[in-house]
């Protein structure tokens, strides 16, 4: 999950960089990054969604940098959840409303689908990546007695 943030954080870098640089995206597909990049829908609230992605990719890689606890895995996936949602509205532009697909977006949606998929996994199975830790401190007798082979269980 890491390398796909760098990866995600990379490509809206270059998209922001490009945005700012006033510049057109380099785009096997003919013009339809640039009509995508220039579109209504480019920006929200004034703010280049390109900008709004890198900050959601920092965020991701933030929250994955952390201790290792059910929070932080709970904040991956909201922030996963959340960049996905955005992605799929994006996406529904660029096909019904602006009739061109970006591939730097597109690949872009693509990380946050794999992003996503891996935080769900990851948020249900939990720290040892096979259950989730218990809530209760339970496990902690089956330690000891595993420790201390002469004490049993009743």
């Amino acid at each position: 999950m890491i390398a796909l943030s760098v990866v995600g954080l990379g490509v809206a870098s270059y998209l922001t960089y490009v945005h700012y640089a006033g510049i057109n995206p380099i785009c096997t597909a003919g013009t339809s990054c640039i009509q995508v990049q220039t579109s209504q829908w480019s920006r929200l609230a004034g703010i280049p969604v390109a900008l709004i992605g890198l900050i959601g990719y920092v965020a991701i890689l933030a929250s994955l940098a952390a201790p290792d606890r059910e929070a932080t895995r709970l904040a991956t996936l909201g922030l996963t959840v959340t960049g996905f949602g955005f992605s799929a509205y994006l996406t529904y532009r660029e096909l019904f409303s602006i009739h061109a697909v970006c591939e730097w977006c597109a690949s872009s949606a693509v990380i946050m689908t794999l992003l996503l998929a891996g935080a769900i996994g990851r948020y249900l199975l939990g720290p040892s990546g096979w259950a989730p830790e218990p809530a209760d401190g339970a496990g902690v007798l089956d330690d000891e007695l595993a420790a201390r082979p002469g004490l049993a269980r009743r």
